[in-house]
């Protein structure tokens, strides 16, 4: 059994995130000492090493509640949701991105972001030697393997929906017809 400085030094956390997280139903120790101090087995140990990656996943206390309680389901579930959630984050930022770019609208910048534009992706395929067919090819094959990062991916680059989904669209008539 060890001590709660002991768990708090052995996963670099404070004694009082391991009492908060105690008090929320989370983490509580398997037993006492004499002089009442939290101890926790290895079991526990095992717990707060699962609870610190959900964490790290970003899910909330609450989650890691009902995860670890049993309530609402499987743990895949909740995975997806954060996940889903993490997408539409990640959109909003590059809308966000992209719309300082614009305001700022500095060339050189640009070239100092993660960002790229559908003028320098295009840019890119044809130095890299990609004619007309070999960019429906290369289209066809993402959107085969990785529908959703297609999309994604497209957002990115800054082309509108109503394109993305002409894009995808050919791009799928392009695969059914090739199988």
């Amino acid at each position: 059994m060890l001590t709660i400085g002991q768990v708090a030094k052995k996963f670099s956390l404070s004694r009082s995130t391991l009492i908060y997280y105690d008090s929320k139903g989370i983490l509580k120790p398997s037993g006492r000492s004499v002089s009442n101090y939290r101890l926790y087995s290895q079991n526990d140990i095992k717990l707060i090493e699962r609870s610190l990656i959900y964490r790290r996943a970003g899910l909330s206390i609450k989650s890691i509640q009902r995860i670890l309680g049993g309530k609402h389901g499987r743990v895949e579930v909740v995975l997806e949701n954060r996940l889903s959630k993490i997408n539409k984050e990640i959109q909003e930022l590059r809308s966000q991105q992209n719309l300082i770019l614009q305001l700022i609208d500095n060339d050189g910048l640009q070239s100092k972001t993660r960002v790229m534009d559908k003028a320098t992706w295009i840019s890119v395929l044809d130095k890299a030697g990609l004619d007309d067919n070999g960019k429906r090819k290369w289209h066809q094959e993402f959107e085969a393997i990785a529908p959703e990062a297609h999309q994604d991916f497209l957002e990115s680059i800054g082309i509108d929906g109503k394109e993305i989904n002409s894009i995808r669209k050919w791009s799928r008539e392009l695969n059914k017809h090739n199988k």
